[in-house]
């Protein structure tokens, strides 16, 4: 489970008992997709409030946040986000304060939807993971200053990204390289990751590029458990894994 103490992160111990966030650093989950491929399915709910193991996907993240000192979450939704907000409330059952970002239809996409959230999210490292994944990844062992502009969580490549995303070298990011792993949706960033990033709707992955290219990305490769729940299969195989 995450922020359980001893987990080997790819050759690093980590132990959450040496760790715990500063009061200002805050999280943000993002909500806002559409949730096409998860159709039929997200043609009524939006698709963080799907279940698996008998509870909302996205109830999973915000207790592991809050297990690691992370009690201010900034959740983003678009499609039927009233959904979201009336099923999580203002996190007071997770012991959460939890802050919307209602961006309406049709969302502000990745790097979009953070930038419109940072008056939400404030001045300090921030730190953002997409709602539509599951992993036991810990969260206190992330950097809370990041040395760069941004730290992200590299997983092993699955079936359906084969070629992976990026290459990790010695601690960096890199766009390009041969032996890519997969972003998993985990990342610490810096407000001033977003300083020129244009207004309105925008992928966050251009900016990440731009960033690496100046050798401000670190990161790490995490080899737990991960999940992209992208279609109904995998849900229902996460689900089945859980209730086993």
């Amino acid at each position: 489970m995450p922020g359980k103490p001893g987990i080997l992160l790819c050759g690093r111990q980590a132990d959450e008992k040496e760790w715990r966030a500063t009061p200002e650093m805050k999280a943000m989950i993002l909500a806002a997709g559409r949730g096409e491929r998860m159709r039929p399915l997200t043609d009524d709910r939006p698709k963080p409030l799907l279940k698996v193991g008998g509870d909302y996907l996205i109830a999973y993240h915000i207790r592991s946040l809050v297990a690691a000192g992370i009690e201010t979450i900034v959740i983003n939704h678009a499609w039927l986000g009233e959904q979201i907000e009336q099923a999580i409330g203002d996190g007071r059952r997770y012991d959460a304060h939890i802050h919307y970002s209602a961006e309406g239809a049709p969302g502000l996409e990745t790097g979009g939807g953070i930038k419109n959230a940072l008056p939400l999210l404030g001045q300090a490292p921030f730190l953002v993971v997409n709602g539509d994944i599951w992993c036991d990844f810990p969260f206190a062992t992330l950097p809370q200053s990041p040395a760069g502009l941004a730290h992200l969580v590299l997983v092993d490549n699955p079936v359906f990204n084969r070629d992976g995303d990026f290459e990790l070298q010695s601690g960096y990011v890199r766009a390009d390289g041969a032996e890519k792993l997969t972003f998993s949706g985990i990342g610490v960033y810096r407000p001033e990751l977003f300083d020129d990033a244009p207004e309105g709707g925008f992928p966050l992955a251009p900016l990440l590029r731009r960033a690496m290219a100046a050798g401000r990305v670190s990161g790490e490769h995490y080899c737990g458990q991960w999940v992209d729940v992208g279609t109904p299969e995998r849900l229902y195989q996460l689900d089945a894994a859980l209730k086993r």
